[in-house]
């Protein structure tokens, strides 16, 4: 008994999102990378992000504003007072060049969460959106 509480409070198997991912149009965070190269813009699907599997949409630009090509990107949700993340990696998505969409983002219980983004390619970087659940 108290190991299946044990492992429904820390989550259990993500469940996809119901029906088509939207975004709205304006980002629920902008932020700028560690090496301050691109400027990311966040949206998540469903907004505010809540407890099970989120969409996230990331949007790469340049100080100029222009989408950046030519990345590969890697995300990873933490939860930083615990230490860990979730059991299931994230499925990255080009859509349009400087545009990527994760899904499968287990956000498997409520608390702060950060989104850890590396770039590769066209930019080598990291940067990194914090986030509650309520």
């Amino acid at each position: 008994m108290v190991a299946l509480l044990a492992t429904a409070a820390c989550g259990g198997e993500p469940v996809p999102p119901a029906g088509p991912v939207s975004f709205a149009a304006d980002p629920d965070q902008m932020l700028t990378s560690d090496s301050g190269a691109l400027h990311v813009a966040v949206r998540f699907s469903p907004h505010p992000p809540a407890v099970g599997s989120e969409a996230v949409q990331l949007s790469f630009t340049d100080a100029s504003g222009a989408s950046v090509s030519g990345l590969a990107v890697s995300v990873v949700p933490w939860m930083p007072a615990h230490g860990h993340g979730t059991s299931v990696d994230p499925i990255v998505t080009e859509m349009a060049p400087g545009t990527f969409v994760a899904t499968s983002v287990y956000l498997f219980m409520p608390g702060s969460w950060e989104l850890r983004m590396t770039t590769s390619g066209a930019v080598d970087d990291t940067a990194k959106a914090a986030f509650e659940i309520p």
